[in-house]
Parts: structure tokens; C-alpha cells; sequence
């Protein structure tokens, strides 16, 4: 696969301007700055990193800011947290580098995301009870669940990238997750 470089790195800022639109409504005075500052680490952080589409995985966190902002209706703090959830995770950047950088606020939200990402795996025989429990001690913050819900919902819009028994084995993951959730909420 031959990759235009040039072509990808306009299709980023395109992206990322998409994102900075669609918040703007939400955004206040130096948020833009914040947000930039986060997707810079984010772009960096990801920069040799792929989705099994080919894409490159920036694509990701910026659609899952994206939902947060349009879909969602989050604010900055959120989209900041969205563009860097999978950092701490995949890359050598660490929890305290993300309060560093943007305060304590993103790094619990962060934190949220990477101790509940666990429970989101989980797709078969978790009982409701069980599952709504986890949610609460895993999550004092609802933004995290919606963050991680705008995740969950990206990966399921691009699911064309699998193999048919691959995305058959996700949807239905996500359809008992998604099960459970709600009953949780309920």
C-alpha cells in the first residue's frame, strides 16, 4: 500500500479543523489553544501508529473528540480527555505527564478511561449487577463512560476494515455490553 503522505497529512488538519468547528460552540476563551495542545501530543504520540484499516490512528482519537463535541455535546475538558484517551495506554506518555500539561481535571477523566477500558472488553456472561457496579466504583465521572461510549461507537462505525467473523464477534460484544449499560442506568 503506498501512502501520499502529503494527501494524509491534509486529510489530519482537515480532520482536526472538523473537530475545532464543531466544538466551537461549547469552547471559551483559550480552549482552542488547550485542544491544539492535546491533539499535538496526540498526533506525536500516535505518529507511527496504524489502524488496521491503514489509517493513520490520529483518525481515531479525532473522531471520538468529534462525537463528543457533536454528538454528545461535551466540553473541552472532554474533548481534550477524548483526543488523548489511548496515550497513556499505547504510548510512553504516563498520567502524570497528562496533568502536567493540562491539569488534574483530564488526568482523573484519563485515568477513568484507562481503568474502566477492562469492562468494556468484557462481552459475555457479565451479569447486570455486576456490571453496574463496576461502572460506579470504576467511574465517579459520567463524562467517562461517555467518552468511552464515543470511543465504543467509532470503533463500531469502522468496523468495514475486519474480517466479517471479526466484525459478527464485536457487534455482538457491544450489543451485550451495550445491554448492559443500560440496564445499570435503569
Amino acid at each position: 500500500m503506498v501512502i501520499d503522505e502529503v494527501e494524509e497529512k491534509k486529510e489530519i488538519v482537515n480532520r482536526y479543523r472538523r473537530l475545532l468547528r464543531k466544538a466551537k460552540p461549547v469552547l471559551e476563551d483559550g480552549d482552542a489553544k488547550i485542544i491544539k495542545k492535546a491533539f499535538t501530543i496526540s498526533l506525536d504520540a500516535h505518529k507511527n501508529m496504524r489502524r488496521k484499516s491503514g489509517e493513520p490512528y490520529i483518525f481515531h482519537p479525532l473522531a471520538v473528540a468529534q462525537i463528543c463535541a457533536e454528538e454528545i455535546g461535551l466540553g473541552t475538558t472532554s474533548i481534550v480527555s477524548a483526543l488523548l484517551h489511548d496515550v497513556v495506554e499505547d504510548t510512553d506518555i504516563e498520567l502524570s505527564d497528562i496533568e502536567r500539561n493540562f491539569g488534574k481535571g483530564t488526568a482523573k477523566l484519563i485515568d477513568g478511561l484507562t481503568k474502566i477500558s477492562g469492562v468494556f472488553e468484557y462481552g459475555t456472561s457479565a451479569q447486570a449487577e455486576n456490571f453496574r457496579k463496576m461502572l460506579f466504583t470504576l467511574s465517579e465521572d459520567v463524562r467517562v463512560i461517555l467518552i468511552k461510549l464515543a470511543d465504543r461507537l467509532h470503533n463500531m462505525r469502522t468496523l468495514e476494515s475486519m474480517p466479517r467473523n471479526k466484525q459478527l464477534k464485536i457487534a455482538s460484544e457491544q450489543s451485550i455490553y451495550m445491554r448492559h449499560w443500560l440496564i445499570a442506568w435503569d
